[in-house]
């Protein structure tokens, strides 16, 4: 395989990777409204391009868990121009499809569907932007998948144990098998993999022959102590890892030498963040594959807009000026004008010959001002940039070193800011915020009744999906749980009393036990917002914020946290669920649907009251718990082709003897040879015949 030309065979896959596109972010922006929609137009242009079999997207196709009805009707747009055609399908599905995509009434790939005319498939895994909600287990991605535009799989729908079953495909004399795992939350999933929950399966018969490519969307970066996946943790006899929901690009496969398979990391298609990660130029990737053999090419995308980064400390600059030095911040002032016109300068010249690159790029320049500065006027600065900049108003980002925590005498008066870690708020979940307050806060502010996880989570619900009965739920869930557990126990004195409390929530902390009450309390708020007829799907809401970054995104461990929202890109917490915590069909009881009304009831009342006063709530239908991840995967192409579509047989369901489990370690010996065609990267690990020996 010397040249593309002996590539592009009957025996070779051709398939266009990328992940993270985020669909519709910051949409309602007149700079950055289109951004995401040009970048997803010129994927679904080169796919066609380069006539490939299939796209595979790694989760994260939609920046919002609703999106609106203008970035549905974009989305299945471009999927039905790219997508549909009269392009015929070259590879077969041998696997069982009922299987594979298990998340939709016609469990079959689009393209073997008699009604539809697909000349791309589209193979999609859910990210945790897109993943599904609500009492059915859907998402944005179910959407598209019921209307025959992708192939949503990777689907996990237990909490117990994750079977990942592969997509076979063949293509001439090569053989395919595809897995895919939907986003789950890490610490979970983590778990999952210690306790060997976690099995791929595999083809009894020719293992050898097939080529394993896995596509995942958890964090690969480590953000704690459990909340990341460790490369160690997947199987082995993988050839290709195709990791999504981290946004900078590293596309440029890496070898993992002690599990012996390749890693390659697309990045997002577009920056919703204003950190280094999102600096690197954007990505995606055409991978084929040939027997045991294959090669990346990487494709930049051109309609991505720029983005520069600065960072500066102004002690580093005793020779300009100091904090003593006369109109010292006029000084200041001008010195990070010069720093901004030079970025601008940079954007304007690696533009010119590139007329899909928007016009104005996105400039960041983050000002140490520790030592005895004082900032300026950031708004009088911004104005100065307002016709030159996609974001002027977050142009300047002033950010102090951190100081050493003082020890925490008075609860009244902690300094929350102090409590937190350099890295950027922006690159926390509201889970994670939780546990590090109750983790740096004394024994009197901890939780008595409630766990960390539990209360993260239904604080979770609330920001991120609109749930407003969450934190209620969950605070009467566990108050009745309880309850029965010291009525059976015979408890009556106070202090006993709160000596089983403790135990008894100590006992289910990281259990599934925990797991499976967290759900069935928000089941029940679900539940709640059903009857009073709340439907937040018909609510279009997008985000405002233009500088929120993602969850994989860190900043340096030499800036503090922004206040601008928690790290999912811009979600716009500040506008879902706070401000229609009154607005239902009917009346709602007393403490529910504001947060501020749940937290001050509960902390009005201590805890023997609490078990002494009869529960005032009226049993309702508990909703179906359901802890599935739904995704749609989007495939349109509207090609003018006048090729007769190849009659395509009928899926071949493989009977599920015909896999073989593969939950540990295997040590048989096994080798992928990597293609020697010319790429422009000498060091290239895909280029050049290489075999892999077990150790």
């Amino acid at each position: 395989m010397s040249s593309e030309n002996t590539l592009d065979d009957e025996d070779t896959f051709k398939i266009l990777i990328a992940t993270d596109v985020h669909l519709g972010y910051l949409e309602k922006d007149a700079i950055r409204g289109n951004d995401s929609y040009n970048t997803l137009d010129e994927i679904l242009k080169c796919a066609k391009t380069n006539q490939v079999d299939f796209i595979l997207l790694g989760g994260d196709l939609f920046h919002e868990n609703k999106p609106s009805r203008r970035c549905l009707h974009n989305c299945i747009t471009m999927l039905r121009q790219y997508c549909m055609g009269d392009t015929p399908i070259h590879f077969n599905i041998l696997s069982d499809q009922t299987v594979n995509f298990n998340t939709t009434q016609f469990p079959w790939v689009n393209y073997q569907d008699e009604n539809l005319n697909i000349a791309i498939p589209v193979f999609s895994i859910h990210g945790n932007h897109d993943d599904p909600t609500g009492a059915e287990g859907l998402c944005a991605l179910d959407l598209l998948g019921a209307s025959g535009l992708i192939n949503h799989f990777g689907h996990s729908q237990s909490v117990e144990r994750i079977e990942i079953s592969p997509i076979l495909m063949q293509k001439g004399n090569t053989r395919l098998a595809l897995y895919g795992l939907g986003s789950i939350p890490d610490e979970r999933l983590y778990r999952m993999f210690v306790n060997n929950q976690v099995t791929m399966l595999r083809p009894k018969e020719d293992q050898d022959e097939w080529f394993n490519l896995f596509t995942i969307h958890q964090n690969r970066s480590k953000h704690g102590p459990t909340n990341y996946i460790p490369e160690q943790f997947l199987d082995e006899f993988l050839d290709l890892v195709v990791w999504g929901h981290e946004h900078e690009c590293l596309i440029a496969p890496s070898r993992n030498e002690q599990q012996l398979f390749y890693v390659t990391q697309p990045g997002s298609s577009v920056a919703t963040s204003l950190s280094p990660g999102e600096a690197t130029k954007k990505h995606i990737g055409l991978l084929r594959v040939k027997g045991r053999k294959m090669n990346l090419q990487k494709i930049p995308l051109k309609t991505v807009r720029q983005f520069f980064i600065q960072d500066v400390v102004l002690a580093d600059y005793e020779d300009r000026f100091t904090p003593d030095t006369p109109q010292v911040t006029k000084k200041v002032e001008d010195f990070c004008y010069a720093k901004v016109v030079e970025m601008l300068e940079e954007a304007e010249r690696e533009r010119l010959g590139c007329p899909l690159t928007p016009e104005k790029p996105l400039i960041r320049l983050r000002v140490d001002y520790s030592g005895g500065f004082e900032a300026f006027n950031t708004s009088r600065f911004s104005q100065k940039f307002v016709d030159r900049v996609a974001n002027p108003k977050d142009i300047i980002h002033f950010l102090r070193r951190r100081e050493q925590k003082e020890g925490i005498k008075d609860e009244v008066n902690v300094d929350y800011g102090k409590l937190l870690k350099t890295t950027a708020v922006e690159g926390l979940r509201v889970e994670d915020l939780v546990k590090q307050y109750f983790e740096a806060t004394e024994q009197t502010v901890q939780l008595s009744l409630l766990t960390e996880q539990g209360m993260g989570k239904a604080i979770q619900e609330f920001v991120d999906k609109d749930e407003k009965d969450a934190i209620q739920e969950l605070i009467t869930y566990q108050l009745e749980k309880t309850q029965r557990h010291l009525q059976a126990r015979g408890v009556i004195t106070e202090q006993d009393i709160d000596a089983e409390i403790r135990r008894f929530r100590d006992s289910k902390k990281n259990t599934t036990e925990e797991e499976n009450e967290i759900k069935e309390a928000m089941s029940r708020a679900k539940a709640h917002r059903l009857e009073r007829g709340d439907d937040p799907l018909h609510s279009d809401i997008s985000s405002e914020f233009a500088d929120v970054a993602m969850d994989s995104d860190e900043e340096s461990a030499l800036f503090p946290p922004t206040t601008r929202g928690r790290g999912r890109g811009g979600r716009g917490r500040g506008g879902r669920g706070r401000g229609r915590g009154a607005t239902g069909s009917e009346p709602k009881p007393a403490g529910r649907g504001r947060a501020q009304k749940s937290s001050a009831t509960t902390q009005s009342r201590s805890i023997m009251q609490a078990f002494q006063a009869p529960s005032q709530k009226s049993s309702r239908t508990r909703a179906t718990p359901s802890y599935t991840a739904d995704e749609v995967a989007i495939d349109d192409s509207d090609e003018d082709i006048s090729v007769m579509k190849a009659a395509r047989p009928p899926p071949r369901p493989a009977s599920s003897s015909s896999f073989t489990k593969y939950s540990s370690q295997s040590q048989s010996s096994r080798g992928v040879a990597f293609d020697d065609s010319d790429d422009d990267d000498e060091d290239n690990p895909f280029k050049g015949p290489s075999h892999r020996s077990r150790r």
